[in-house]
């Protein structure tokens, strides 16, 4: 189990308490913290400091009572102490006899053996290197700062310097402690320390609190000294001074204000509380996510557990627990009661956790009897004496009631890992101090001791004198025998390497192996020196197994070998020359770890398979573990409560790291998976190989990125560029590219086709096809495949036509998949190339003289090949069995997509492959994680967009959920959301540089529906603080300041009035023509939060005309009213769909905007209305958007 970074970075600081020392003054300024302005000759002149304060300068008298050891918890285990010289800062000549002391966190250096307090703390975390120089002297090097020691002997010296990079070494290194570091802060900033004329920056972190000179000091790992908090207390003394007090030394700070003093003692009181509590098992207990809630009552962060149980309960319900006795529940406190924790104990707790464990004891609860947190005590009473002391609602063994083999079926089950199935046997009746039949382990205690069950052991000897459930099952039951899972047993010499803390990024040579025994029983993986020895050289336990990887034949010395990554984050590699060998171990550790729940993983032919925490859909809160195997391109996955599962890696829309690489996003039509990085070690391997496997495998069709209708993403993404910007270009397919181009680009569609998008201006024509061409002509095995690319030749010399095509149709049937969607594509393609041969010069002829030889990977001396793409080009629509009305329409739009491109010169922007427009829109914020590319067609609404990405997340709109999208404009710091049946393209192209589409929730509308449905009159009026953007309106005002106006709401027109009293508006604008934000930029210092920015836009053809002012309400709820009010006029009372926006997901029906690789513009009606909306498509591109519903 990991223990959390925070308490992992504070724990153990402490330091052992000496007895009373002389008095003295003990600076808490390093040598290397010596403050800016102050004389580095003061902290040497011990006798000028007698007037300072004894926070200070501690003389006898100044002093405390010295404790005793034993007031504190938490010790820090001291690795190496003793006597070193240090040279000071400054580079002086002179050393400074120093005693310093390791800790696993810390190396700290203090003026002599009796202090408490360091004058100088360096975290190993930061240790970059620890190397010996000159004579009996040695460096520890950090990113930052460089400190020399040097030893009494060249043996003292060696031995530390081993001794820091056995500390050091395998630790992850950092340059700079941030706010993003592990290490969760209570509370810092600067405090000045009575005594000194500078201010040191100070951490509460935990139960500790930390002294640095200053803030960059603290990033980077180097500070002055550590204080205990377990034996502090706080004292208020003045209005800005407080006194940190421990048994030896007093603290005297003095804070900036009295409410940051009141914000510091606060902290340093709760990491005292922290200190006290030692929260330490807590957090590991809570680790297991279901063990945060009550098992009773379900209350959040319950600090109690009833130990013989297994359950962690809250402290209404550990009363309850009490009232039971003893001899049924055993309650401890989780914070309180640290000796009790083992950690066997916190690992039984960790591997059950309160949802497994209920799985027994709360298998059949009513609804009508369930607990909730605010339960009174009588229900928690009741509930709590039928669930653990009449058993009532446990899920009874099939053993039950027959006593012989409930004690037999114990003592098989003490002998593996399966702890649920001992609770199940132990409160069905199995009696724990039965007689096991053996000498060598007369109980199943000692059984399960001896067979190496360490976890059963605690559990059976918390429940020795346990009482049993009192409740009875009427009936008799048929006595029923109880058989073990299949034990996993295996054995055999393998050659091993050291183990590692990191990848293996180089070939171990067999030299590197040393031969080992190797044994597998009873879920514990042991090697020995040889088959004589008894004592094992290292062990590895099934449940500390997290992965295991299979590595391809002589990636090292040995031809077979594999690795297995442990919950520790160490890698082991075995390796052997026999196969058969490799093959049976590889088999037996993955039976040893892997559950019963994914054991069809077991049966694939698997390159790496193991355990990995992941979420999916947008729900990042909670975690589900899941089990995972790759094979081939194929992730084959088994979570929590659900059945197997394929990710087809190289079908992925996105694939992508982010959070520093901590998190792997896989984003597949529909869904996205987050995979986490619980441990780096084992994460990173399978980062690696999720990301090698859904690249391009190789050079044949099949191992191919590939889209969803198996096309490979090459193919779609030129075929789709050159269909939005080369049509028309003359000779294409016949020129060439610039060679070097061309390599770059199938370098990179071979590196990740995913990732490269083609851009005009930025890609030219003929390199793309160039680039398709060359894919074709390289391709193994070819298009029409090996075996029938003859059979193909030989079809284009039959003469009769029918004959013929039926003979093409047989052939393209008998293709793979993969080749047989990729062919459709391209003679699609390749038809409408030849459809506007007027334009482009590539006819019929001159297309099937380019890609016969090319498709056939023949030398081209005869038109053979040519014949038989002819013949595919000219009975497309045959052999293909083609809708001709679907063709006929793909063809239109290409014609509108030449005028468009022809009358505007038009530069399209990103394409997807096939020429859809391209937008980014983020979920609920903009970040990474966030981010969605979607296709955006001209017929796509708000309402349509918003359901795009929320079924890609996976997420359930719910009753009273308002998810809308909003246009967002950073620059002038205002959203609005957009009306469900606005279009989104148009918005898409009035976009500056600084806008983007969000989804998010609309938390207003509900209130905005209620006061829509309860006013009486349809308009509004009243008062509201108004100011322009600039001073075109003529009406005298300072374009500085905002002023009180009177405002009249209309169905037709928004008229802005001096005063309430004026007969004659001063201004008046169509409501329709406004478009309203909330939100005001600050720098126009808006007087209330409540504001509304309006945009005004005349369609006036040959006068536009744009105006922008600003509106403040006094309330939110005034604002809201006045927004509601906007958007009721505006859409004529239809502000939220009747049906909610479900209904419009469900319902909605788009039309088919795709044929082949090309996006279609929505066209209606007969062929002459159709005729007249492409002749209206050529005058106003966005109108055809717009008009169409």
């Amino acid at each position: 189990m990991n223990t959390p970074d925070r308490v992992r970075v504070c724990r153990d600081m402490s330091l052992q308490v000496p007895g009373q020392a002389k008095g003295r003054y003990s600076s808490l300024c390093s040598d290397d913290e010596l403050l800016d302005d102050d004389d580095p000759t003061l902290w040497q002149d011990e006798v000028g400091l007698s007037n300072l304060q004894g926070s200070v300068y501690l003389p006898d008298t100044g002093r405390l009572a010295s404790a005793t050891k034993e007031d504190s918890s938490q010790l820090a285990a001291v690795i190496k102490m003793g006597w070193l010289d240090k040279n000071p800062p400054q580079g002086a000549l002179y050393y400074q006899r120093r005693w310093v002391k390791l800790d696993v966190d810390y190396l700290r250096y203090f003026d002599n053996d009796k202090e408490i307090y360091s004058k100088g703390i360096i975290s190993t975390a930061f240790i970059t290197n620890v190397t010996s120089v000159g004579e009996l002297k040695f460096e520890v090097a950090t990113n930052n700062r460089t400190f020399i020691f040097r030893a009494e002997s060249e043996a003292e010296r060696n031995d530390w310097v081993t001794v820091l990079q056995d500390c050091t070494k395998g630790r992850q290194r950092r340059s700079t402690m941030n706010h993003g570091s592990p290490l969760t802060l209570d509370y810092q900033g600067y405090l000045e320390l009575k005594g000194l004329r500078s201010k040191l920056y100070t951490v509460v972190v935990s139960d500790k609190v930390f002294l640095y000179k200053n803030i960059d000091d603290f990033r980077i790992g180097v500070g002055i000294t550590s204080i205990e908090m377990n034996v502090g207390n706080i004292k208020e003394t003045d209005r800005r001074t407080f006194d940190l007090t421990t048994p030896y030394r007093i603290f005297s700070f003095i804070a900036e204000s009295e409410q940051l003093k009141d914000q510091w003692v606060d902290a340093m009181r709760n990491a005292i509380g922290e200190a006290l509590s030692n929260s330490e098992v807590a957090d590991q207990i809570w680790a297991e996510p279901s063990n945060s809630f009550c098992a009773d009552c379900g209350a959040s962060k319950p600090e109690w557990a009833a130990i013989n149980l297994c359950v962690v309960v809250c402290k209404r319900c550990a009363g309850e627990h009490r009232g039971l006795g003893p001899s049924i529940s055993k309650v401890r406190s989780l914070k309180m009661d640290r000796k009790v924790w083992t950690e066997e104990l916190i690992q039984v707790f960790l591997l059950l956790g309160n949802e497994r464990v209920n799985s027994f004891w709360a298998a059949n609860v009513p609804p009508s009897e369930a607990l909730t947190p605010s339960s009174c005590s009588e229900d928690r009473r009741r509930f709590i004496t039928n669930k653990y002391r009449q058993g009532k609602y446990r899920k009874y063994h099939p053993l039950y009631g027959n006593q012989k083999e409930l004690n037999n079926a114990l003592c098989i089950n003490v002998q593996c890992s399966d702890l649920l199935e001992t609770i199940s046997l132990i409160f069905c009746g199995a009696d724990v101090n039965c007689s096991t039949g053996m000498a060598s382990w007369p109980s199943p205690l000692s059984l399960a001791s001896g067979h190496s069950q360490p976890l059963q052991a605690e559990l059976i000897s918390h429940n020795l004198n346990t009482e049993l459930p009192r409740s009875e099952i009427g009936g008799a039951m048929e006595a029923v025998h109880y058989s073990a899972q299949p034990c996993v047993s295996h054995n055999g010499f393998l050659f091993k390497t050291a183990s590692m803390a990191r990848a293996i990024t180089e070939r171990k040579s067999r030299e590197e192996f040393s031969r080992r025994w190797c044994t597998l029983n009873d879920g514990t993986f042991s090697y020995y020196e040889s088959d004589k020895n008894s004592n094992p050289n290292g062990a590895l336990k099934a449940s500390e197994i997290v992965c295991l990887a299979v590595d391809t034949p002589e990636k090292h010395g040995y031809e077979n070998t594999f690795e297995l990554y442990s919950e520790s984050e160490r890698l082991y590699l075995f390796g052997t020359d026999d196969p058969d060998s490799h093959k049976e171990w590889v088999k037996s550790i993955a039976k040893c770890f892997i559950p019963a729940s994914a054991e069809p993983l077991l049966r694939l032919g698997f390159e790496r398979i193991g355990r990995l925490k992941c979420k999916d859909g947008l729900n990042l809160q909670t975690s589900k573990v899941g089990w995972f195997a790759l094979v081939g391109s194929t992730l084959h996955a088994y979570l929590e409560d659900s059945q197997g599962e394929e990710i087809h890696l190289r079908k992925l829309n996105e694939l992508s790291t982010q959070q520093d690489n901590e998190v792997l996003v896989l984003v597949e039509r529909g869904r996205t998976l987050y995979i986490e990085g619980e441990r780096k070690l084992d994460f990173a391997g399978w980062c690696g190989a999720i990301q090698t496997a859904a690249g391009s495998g190789g050079d044949t069709l099949s191992q191919q990125q590939l889209t969803e209708t198996d096309i490979p993403v090459i193919v779609h993404s030129c075929i789709g560029y050159i269909t939005q910007c080369g049509l028309t270009s003359e000779g294409i397919y016949r020129k060439s590219g610039v060679n070097s181009r061309v390599a770059a680009l199938c370098e990179r569609f071979r590196r990740d086709a995913r990732s490269l998008r083609l851009k005009e201006g930025e890609h030219q024509v003929d390199d793309v096809s160039n680039t398709l061409k060359r894919f074709f002509r390289e391709l193994e095995e070819g298009l029409f495949t090996s075996e029938d690319g003859s059979t193909w030749l030989s079809t284009a010399a039959i003469q009769d036509e029918s004959k013929k095509i039926s003979q093409y149709q047989m052939l393209l049937n008998r293709l793979p998949r993969v080749n047989k969607a990729t062919l459709q594509a391209l003679i699609n393609h390749l038809y409408c190339v030849q459809r506007f041969s007027e334009l482009n010069q590539m006819n019929l002829h001159n297309l099937a003289i380019v890609f016969g030889p090319t498709l056939f990977q023949t030398d081209g001396k005869d038109y053979t090949a040519g014949r038989a793409i002819e013949d595919l080009i000219q009975h497309y629509t045959l052999i293909f069995e083609v809708d001709e009305q679907q063709l006929k329409k793909q063809l239109e739009e290409i014609t509108v997509i030449i005028q468009v491109r022809e009358k505007l010169n038009t530069k399209f922007p990103s394409t997807e492959p096939g020429g859809h427009f391209i937008c980014t829109v983020y979920l609920e914020e903009k970040k990474d994680t966030a981010e969605q590319h979607v296709k955006i067609p001209g017929s796509m609404t708000a309402a349509e967009l918003t359901c795009e990405v929320l079924d890609r997340r996976n997420i359930t709109v719910k009753d009273k959920e308002y998810w809308s999208c909003w246009e967002v404009s950073d620059k002038e710091e205002m959203e609005r959301p957009l009306h469900y049946q606005e279009r989104v393209l148009p918005i898409l192209h009035s976009f500056g540089t600084d806008s983007h589409l969000l989804i998010k929730k609309n938390l207003a509308m509900e209130a905005m529906i209620v006061y829509l449905t309860s006013r009486v009159d349809a308009s509004k009026h009243g008062m509201m603080k108004f100011r322009e953007e600039r001073s075109i309106l003529g009406l005298g005002l300072t374009s500085g300041s905002f002023h009180d106006r009177y405002f009249i709401l209309n169905s037709s027109s928004l008229r802005m009035y001096k005063e309430v009293r004026s007969n004659r508006p001063e201004r008046d604008w169509p409501v329709k023509n406004l478009r309203v934000y909330l939100g005001i930029k600050k720098k126009l210092r808006p007087p209330t939060c409540w504001g509304l920015t309006v945009v005004y836009e005349s369609k006036k053809q040959e006068r536009p005309e744009r105006q922008q002012w600003y509106l403040c309400c006094d309330t939110q709820s005034e604002m809201r009213e006045w927004y509601a009010t906007f958007l009721s006029i505006q859409y004529d009372g239809n502000v939220w769909p009747q049906d909610g926006l479900q209904q419009t997901r469900v319902s909605r029906v788009l039309p088919d905007t795709r044929h082949g690789n090309v996006s279609l513009i929505p066209l209606r009606g007969s062929e002459n209305e159709m005729r007249n909306s492409v002749a209206a498509f050529s005058q106003d591109p966005l109108a055809l958007f717009r008009d169409v519903r």
